[in-house]
């Protein structure tokens, strides 16, 4: 669905998992203020419905986004939110998992968007591409800073200082993308993957991501600590006693999120 407030951000839930989906196609879905506050309401929704297991991110019209609309930018239009980065979402830290699902341009902040999610499944002439160095910029949303953090640090230089894209069969051989599909199969493809996440307790897939984000860059020392603080949490959970029930009487779980 898409409300007055957002008309450019679509939102429909699909089993436990929120498409969520950029709806600016005569504008290759490039990120305005209209979008940012738009994708972060989303976010919202999926944070705020328990019944919501996971969200899938895509764009409307064959491409998922442009990056940054550079003549809104000129009007003096932020794409950020305060708190949230880039679109929403480049530093935001949502509890569940998020996939992008890329048709199409994935370029500049649209790449990044797709680097903030935790999977990306990608058709296979996708297209990912940082091309800030072209226009005096950097690639500021998250770019610079994830990409060699996601592939080798030679390739992840060379994607950043040449601005030249990668399709996504390319970005599959990388590791960048989970999974690589033909064209116009990426989101139900998405759709299926956050499905299997949904079987999972999401209050485990919740502490994972928390102790993925933790550790990083931190000594050893520092990431087991915190890992001990979020297992006593974990571990008190109504869930963890259900999934261990679940095993012994060979039954699916039935999660409660407590």
């Amino acid at each position: 669905m898409s409300t007055p407030e957002s008309p450019v951000v679509r939102t429909e839930r699909i089993g436990s998992a929120l498409l969520i989906t950029l709806d600016r196609p005569e504008a290759r879905n490039a990120v305005n203020a209209a979008v940012a506050t738009g994708l972060a309401g989303a976010l919202d929704e999926l944070e705020a419905d328990p019944a919501l297991r996971a969200g899938v991110l895509t764009g409307e019209g064959g491409t998922f986004s442009a990056g940054m609309d550079l003549k809104a930018a000129l009007r003096g239009e932020s794409p950020e939110i305060e708190g949230r980065g880039f679109g929403g979402l480049t530093e935001s830290e949502p509890a569940k998992p998020l996939i992008a699902a890329v048709e199409g341009f994935a370029m500049g902040g649209g790449f990044e968007l797709a680097l903030a999610c935790d999977l990306i499944v990608a058709a296979e002439d996708a297209r990912f591409g940082l091309p800030e160095v072209k226009r005096g910029l950097i690639a500021a949303g998250g770019g610079v800073i994830r990409l060699p953090k996601r592939i080798p640090h030679h390739l992840a230089m060379e994607l950043l200082l040449t601005g030249e894209p990668v399709d996504g069969r390319r970005a599959g051989e990388l590791g960048l993308a989970n999974r690589v599909t033909g064209t116009g199969q990426a989101v139900a493809e998405a759709l299926r993957l956050a499905e299997r996440l949904a079987e999972n307790a999401p209050l485990a897939l919740a502490t994972v991501k928390r102790v993925v984000r933790a550790a990083d860059g931190a000594p050893d020392a520092e990431a087991f600590a915190f890992q001990r603080e979020q297992m006593k949490t974990l571990m008190a959970s109504a869930d963890v006693r259900e999934g261990m029930t679940a095993f012994a009487e060979r039954r699916p779980a039935q999660w409660t999120g407590k």
